[in-house]
């Protein structure tokens, strides 16, 4: 199967209301030819609407759909150009694996030689061809889910949706997936959404990803500058970062801000105009953690460790800054040095990866 020709995706002021509940809220949003975006969220942040909107699926109460420039908000489903992939699959019980393949096509008016064709290439694109005569139930959750797969892309859609589409895997099978997954959108080139609470997915996945808040995208970015410079304490969290800490702006310069932690002060560079004195929050992934000796002349916070655990390739430590519990990761290698519980030490934060958080 060729490369698709790859179209944009924009959703201006998407907005959908239930009664006096907004479950979307003037969502703006470009996705660029090609790409893979995934919108992340917990459950009711708004992400499974706004991909029932794009799929039509939903009524849009307010706001444009544009795919390459047309707004197709107001357009019946059928006549959107768009493949849908769902969790549940979906697959006809009562068809085998080519004929639901098919299906869409024949829906389409398709001459049965270009079906057979068609069918015949994307089944080999995710390696079901041994199987074209066997029903869903003669099948396996993930043999299923690249069946939805296929019938989603055999017809040459504008837009690819996938909705949590391998929540229902096992985890060693989802990852397996997963990589097939990114493989076919990129050779195929298929500007595609995709819909996930799961953080690792994501980064694994995507091009870029919208974080979702209260139906509202709380940060829009790729996945390493999302990982590593998180923008607010709710999307800190969400990615898992265990270290947020209040603390005040004392002193401040052109790049930079000195905040107090726990007594002790910590130099975070921002671009954030903070001025001296406000309350602020920090985060910081244990990773970027340094422990070393209490009388190690470097800058870092005086701390004792209250517990360590040994965990894969990593020490986990928790240790304590005024009040403030702070978790720091250390590689767990022969020639790395150890802490004991009840050990005074110093804790050197990266200063690239401070983050200083928005409001």
């Amino acid at each position: 199967m060729e490369t698709l020709k790859s179209s944009t995706l924009q959703l201006r002021q998407l907005t959908k209301r239930y009664s006096n509940f907004e479950a979307v809220r003037n969502l703006d949003l470009n996705v660029p030819s090609g790409s893979l975006l995934t919108l992340l969220g917990p459950s009711g942040c708004g992400k499974s609407t706004v991909l029932r909107m794009v799929a039509g699926f939903l009524n849009v109460t307010s706001g444009e759909i544009l795919v390459d420039g047309q707004d197709i908000s107001r357009v019946e489903p059928n006549f959107r150009d768009i493949g849908m992939v769902f969790q549940n699959y979906a697959l006809f019980p009562h068809m085998t694996v080519e004929s639901n393949i098919a299906f869409g096509l024949k829906m389409r008016g398709v001459s049965k030689d270009e079906q057979a064709v068609r069918v015949r290439d994307v089944l080999e694109m995710v390696q079901l061809t041994h199987l074209a005569d066997r029903y869903p139930s003669q099948l396996s959750g993930g043999q299923q889910q690249r069946v939805a797969l296929a019938r989603a892309v055999v017809i040459k859609p504008k837009l690819l949706l996938l909705d949590e589409p391998l929540g229902a895997l096992d985890r060693h099978l989802r990852e397996g997936l997963q990589a097939e997954l990114r493989d076919l959108q990129r050779k195929l080139g298929i500007t595609s959404i995709l819909v996930t609470h799961d953080q690792d997915e994501a980064l694994y996945l995507s091009d870029y990803i919208a974080v979702m808040n209260g139906g509202c995208i709380e940060q829009l970015d790729t996945p390493i500058a999302l990982y590593d410079r998180p923008q607010t304490e709710f999307v800190a969290r969400f990615l898992g970062v265990p270290n947020i800490f209040p603390s005040k702006v004392v002193s401040k310069s052109e790049g930079e801000v000195v905040i107090e932690l726990g007594g002790q002060k910590v130099v975070v560079p921002t671009t954030e105009a903070k001025p001296v004195g406000s309350d602020c929050k920090i985060s910081i992934r244990p990773s970027h953690i340094e422990l070393v000796a209490q009388d190690d002349a470097r800058m870092g916070l005086v701390s004792v460790i209250n517990s360590a655990h040994e965990l894969g390739e990593r020490i986990v430590y928790h240790c304590e800054v005024g009040g403030h519990k702070i978790e720091a990761n250390a590689p767990r290698t022969s020639n790395s040095a150890r802490f004991a519980v009840g050990q005074a030490v110093k804790l050197l934060l990266d200063p690239a990866h401070t983050i200083l958080l928005r409001d």
